[in-house]
């Protein structure tokens, strides 16, 4: 799986990008056809304490599966992202 990572308006570090991978690269355990990963990770403009948003778009076979969440911190906003792409790709798992 390809991953591709585009950030608006910051420079990802180091630990955040290897925090990116490791968590992305598991959501090929619960679904074998994934063929990209692109991940999105913005800065809301608003005077909320949570407003690191992370994107995931996954390109899979049929409609590709887009989950975003916005949190006080990208590495939570990721977490929320996986944990929700975990579940959608059980999901699309089992009715296939």
């Amino acid at each position: 799986m390809k991953i591709s990572v585009q950030s608006i308006g910051l420079t990802p570090h180091e630990p955040l990008e290897s925090h990116i991978e490791k968590k992305v690269s598991k959501l090929g355990t619960f679904y074998d056809k994934i063929q990209e990963c692109k991940v999105f990770l913005k800065v809301e403009n608003n005077s909320d304490r949570a407003n690191k948003t992370a994107e995931i778009i996954l390109a899979v076979p049929g409609d590709d599966i887009v989950v975003k969440k916005t949190s006080a911190t990208f590495e939570e906003s990721l977490d929320l992202c996986v944990d929700t792409a975990k579940k959608l790709l059980i999901k699309k798992k089992e009715m296939a």
